[in-house]
């Protein structure tokens, strides 16, 4: 099968939202391409002494609403293209949160499994050293992504401020504790999307303390939703899998053992008492509720017509394909978009950012309850759109999230 252009799926996305939009060329033109694109070239010292030149990029899409916001990914197959994405859908994703952010995204391409803690360090700081001319609290704010984590912003907070010469704790997010990070941001993803799954089985009429799920992706994301699937609502996870393959109990898994199991051999594949399984096969699991929580293009044209759950909890960036999203539509599949199910990292990153801005803090408690009002209330703004149109749920959320950003276009005079 042909490799699948991450960019060129979401400019497909936009085309049809402009379509139902009614968007002029000129306008639907302005909102297809980034704004600005910044390509570096890292040259940093290994542990054995030897200088190892890395590339890594910066991609600022929309800020017409705010600054640009989104994380940096570490990824040995990172792509100019799957940034330029990335960075879309983050522009689509604050709007319709209604957070007065636009949209970024970075990335570098490496290996960190065949990385040490001080190359990556040194990596890190780099890459700050690069771009830090382009960021900043009022301009772009990076946060973690795909192999980054809360030490990797730590680092770069620290070398942007040793540039600027004072703290600057608000030019990151998804920081340590210690140092302006925001409760409640370790599971922010997991738990908007637990939000959003909530809200969804009532307007869908599933019984989640019934329901089965089943986890493609077993990193931070997939292991919280499984967890919170499972303590919060009820739900008996019977599939999680990883990139070396999948595992399966009907009876239930436990996530925090299949997470331990994962720490100790670096996969959740031969946990005690399952049936391996491939990742292919999980998605198509007989299954009320499906999270793809990995990478891009996993439900396609041609695994569409065999998926079975109810509900596709899209906890991933750009899981499922155009031609795919019409083929669950048709069957009924109710898709929860990336853009509105896995907001939860966003929005409480610009928690995180409000928080730096006040020097006052939240406890985790207030930070959930704040999430919850902005998920619940883009889940039905999402779900009424999608009626009044007769269009399908990710169709619902780039008519939303577009009509905000191009609004603010107009009134700025860009368009």
């Amino acid at each position: 099968m042909a490799e699948i252009n991450p960019f060129e799926m979401a400019q497909r996305q936009l085309d049809m939202c402009g379509e139902i939009l009614g968007l002029e060329p000129d306008v639907l033109a302005a909102l297809r391409e980034p704004k600005r694109e910044i390509h570096v070239s890292l040259p940093v010292r290994m542990d054995d002494g030897t200088i190892r030149t890395f590339k890594g990029f910066r991609v600022q899409y929309n800020d017409a609403r705010g600054p640009t916001k989104g994380g940096i990914r570490f990824h040995p197959d990172e792509t100019i293209d799957t940034v330029r994405a990335l960075a879309a859908w983050m522009t689509w994703k604050c709007s319709l949160m209604d957070i007065p952010l636009g949209g970024g995204k970075g990335g570098i391409i490496c290996n960190t499994k065949e990385m040490s803690q001080g190359e990556l360090e040194r990596l890190s700081r780099a890459y700050v050293d690069n771009i830090w001319k382009y960021i900043g609290p009022d301009m772009d704010v990076p946060a973690p992504d795909v192999y980054t984590n809360p030490q990797t912003m730590a680092w770069m907070m620290d070398e942007y401020s040793k540039i600027s010469g004072k703290n600057q704790f608000g030019v990151i997010t998804g920081k340590p504790l210690n140092l302006g990070g925001s409760a409640g941001r370790g599971d922010a993803t997991a738990r908007g999307a637990l939000y959003c799954i909530r809200e969804a089985a009532k307007t869908q009429g599933l019984d989640l303390s019934k329901a089965t799920a089943a986890v493609q992706g077993y990193g931070n994301a997939g292991y919280y939703i499984a967890r919170l699937l499972r303590s919060e609502l009820g739900c008996n996870v019977c599939a999680v899998s990883d990139s070396k393959g999948g595992i399966c109990c009907m009876g239930g898994l436990d996530p925090d053992a299949v997470c331990t199991h994962k720490a100790e051999t670096t996969s959740v594949i031969e946990y005690p008492d399952t049936e391996c399984m491939t990742n292919e096969d999980l998605l198509e699991m007989d299954v009320d509720i499906l999270c793809p929580s990995a990478l891009e293009n996993v439900v396609t044209a041609e695994n569409a017509p065999r998926i079975k759950a109810k509900i596709v909890a899209e906890l991933a960036n750009g899981p499922t394909t155009p031609e795919a999203d019409e083929i669950l539509h048709e069957k009924g599949v109710h898709i929860l978009p990336d853009f509105l199910c896995n907001a939860g990292g966003v929005t409480v990153s610009y928690f995180e950012m409000v928080q730096n801005f006040y020097m006052n803090y939240w406890t985790e408690e207030e930070v959930y309850e704040q999430l919850d009002k902005k998920m619940t209330a883009a889940y039905y703004a999402v779900y009424e759109t999608s009626k009044e149109y007769n269009i399908n749920m990710r169709q619902a959320a780039y008519v939303i999230a577009v009509k905000r950003v191009v609004e603010a276009m107009r009134a700025r005079g860009w368009i």
